[in-house]
């Protein structure tokens, strides 16, 4: 039997692999890892984003409201499901109970102030995973010019192509679909009009109804 036989029959042969340098094992042990996925950008789709709330009245009942114009993006890596970062802009003077007067007195200085602050803004800093699809968002709310911390409970009810075409070439885009609650307290924001004789609820359900087109 000739020398390289026996080493073959050894199983030497496959020293010079085993025996190459660290620096060179190392690169190819990071080289044969597959690349991570980056975080997505997703677009709210205004005709499918919902921010309403539930405020009690007098103690009688709740009164339900929304924003009809809402805006915003959020970065997401689905396959890590990661939610990276995003922000929801809502016009306070989009205001809408079913109410006109109503309507108007909230759009006023004694509660959203719109015609100053125009502007309601929640930053959507990351999240915790709770279950296969539920979670904890957290982050910050800006309302009347102050900012306070936010958390909200969500649920990630769907990500897939949109089972409609749109646009002039009726493409299907990419569609992501969240539901999320949470509760905040308006005089955390200096809002404070009703507190007195428990006229308007100091505590405001959120709620959250989103869908958001990958770009």
């Amino acid at each position: 039997m000739t020398m390289r036989r026996a080493w073959a029959a050894a199983g030497l042969l496959t020293l010079p692999v085993l025996m190459a340098p660290p620096a060179l094992m190392a690169t190819s042990i990071v080289t044969a890892q597959p690349a991570l996925a980056a975080p997505e950008t997703y677009t709210l789709d205004p005709e499918h984003a919902v921010v309403g709330f539930l405020v009690m009245h007098a103690g009688y009942a709740n009164v339900l409201g929304r924003f009809r114009e809402v805006e915003g993006e959020i970065s997401f890596d689905e396959a890590a499901k990661r939610l990276d970062g995003g922000e929801i802009r809502v016009k306070t003077a989009s205001v809408f109970t079913d109410h006109d007067k109503r309507d108007e007195h909230l759009r006023g200085p004694d509660f959203l102030n719109a015609e100053e602050f125009p502007d309601m803004v929640f930053r959507l800093d990351g999240a915790e995973p709770a279950g296969e699809r539920t979670g904890r968002i957290t982050g910050t709310l800006e309302l009347l010019g102050v900012r306070k911390p936010m958390t909200l409970d969500v649920t990630w009810n769907k990500s897939a192509e949109y089972p409609f075409g749109t646009g002039v070439f009726g493409t299907r885009p990419y569609v992501i679909g969240v539901s999320a609650r949470g509760t905040i307290r308006r005089s955390d924001f200096g809002m404070t009009y009703g507190l007195d004789g428990d006229l308007v609820g100091d505590e405001i359900s959120l709620i959250l109804e989103m869908e958001a087109r990958r770009q």
